[in-house]
């Protein structure tokens, strides 16, 4: 295991609350939007998941690092970190796992990750839960030393996560293909706005030969893959600037061809029923959130990593060009909306991760209802 010196470094929040601890992984600065995570296993998973673009994350876990890093859970395309930065209580002195082929820190320095470690990170989120998700800054080394109005002041001038367009930022630049194991039996085109490689991985189990392609990709191009089904993955930023996903959603939807979509493909579908989006105070990031399925009664623990939802009312029908459509899931914690389906069944989505990595099983099942939709619908034309 490798380390920089520790040296000073601090996390300053937009509203000029400010926790002094030390560095760890690269120094430097980061700038981001604070938010925190009340995960006790899978930081590695959580620091690669694209849809942590632009955000330093706050761990409540008191301790992290104890498994290293392995070159096996890393959850985007090329295993590149997402977050802005990390911050936490404890750095692991030791790792301790079998998979592990470096330190936490170790993969923080090679990527250049900013973190900080020794601060009250109990305080911290009490204040993010109080106060709300913030515009933040971690700040180590000789940047560490500036004046704090100065600190406040750069962080305030960042750019809002509010109105941000950033799946367009994380989405792959081209098109590429996961086969199936075993036995083909379908073909699904995911839109990558921001999707974790145990997606695919979960429809390659299945048989399906899963095409990945860029946020925003036509309808017409799609088209010409011939697909059983698409599938819109999660992703940062704000749902409120994907008008031209909103659009191809609609497209898709015209065609009767199934779709399946999860969190921000859940936003996406949402508006694609008419419904409208908001940002949340703090948003839902762990991977132990309670989610009621209204439609069977079923409760489910689930890996959720959102801080925009939709707008709606547990259970209610409403009406969109595609036919009936209804609020199918609802977060036991809030009432928030996790879940929207048409009447019909050709569509739906969840406001969480059902393929986890880290997370519970749960949800799992929903990929299979994907794969009894496609075969439905193949069979009645």
């Amino acid at each position: 295991m490798t380390s920089n010196p520790r040296s000073e470094a601090v996390l300053v929040l937009a509203d000029g609350r400010v926790f002094r601890g030390q560095s760890f992984g690269a120094v430097g600065t980061t700038l981001g939007e604070a938010v925190f995570t009340t995960a006790m296993t899978g930081y590695q998973e959580t620091m690669t998941d694209p849809s942590y673009h632009r955000q330093i994350v706050v761990a409540t876990a008191p301790q992290i690092g104890n498994t290293g890093w392995n070159d096996e859970d890393g959850e985007s395309h090329g295993d590149k970190i997402w977050v802005a930065g990390l911050v936490i209580r404890d750095l692991s002195h030791r790792v301790s796992n079998w998979r592990a082929n470096r330190s936490l820190e170790d993969e923080m320095i090679a990527q250049g990750i900013v973190g900080i470690s020794g601060v009250d990170t109990r305080a911290i989120v009490r204040h993010l839960r109080n106060f709300g998700s913030i515009a933040a800054g971690v700040f180590s080394g000789a940047d560490a030393e500036k004046p704090e109005e100065e600190l406040v002041a750069i962080v305030n001038s960042q750019p809002s996560m509010a109105g941000s367009d950033l799946a367009k930022e994380v989405s792959t630049e081209a098109a590429y293909v996961v086969e199936p194991e075993g036995e083909p039996t379908f073909t699904v085109v995911a839109y990558d706005m921001g999707i974790k490689t145990n997606t695919p991985r979960n429809f390659a189990k299945r048989g399906i030969k899963t095409i990945v392609v860029p946020a925003n990709t036509s309808f017409e191009d799609i088209k010409a893959y011939n697909p059983d089904g698409v599938f819109i993955s999660n992703g940062p930023g704000d749902p409120a600037t994907a008008d031209v996903m909103v659009g191809i959603v609609r497209e898709i939807l015209d065609a009767k061809i199934p779709l399946f979509g999860i969190c921000f493909g859940n936003q996406i579908l949402g508006r694609a029923l008419g419904l409208d989006t908001y940002k949340m105070k703090f948003g839902h990031r762990g991977i132990n959130v309670p989610v009621l399925n209204h439609l069977t009664g079923k409760i489910d623990i689930t890996a959720q990593n959102h801080g925009f939802a939709l707008k709606g009312e547990a259970g209610k029908e409403f009406e969109t060009p595609f036919g009936t459509a209804l609020v199918t899931h609802t977060c036991l914690n809030d009432g928030t909306v996790e879940g929207v389906a048409l009447k019909n069944g050709m569509a739906y989505s969840v406001q969480y991760h059902p393929e986890a990595a880290a997370g519970p099983h749960d949800a799992n099942p929903l990929f299979d209802q994907f794969i009894e939709l496609m075969q439905s619908t193949k069979a009645a034309k």
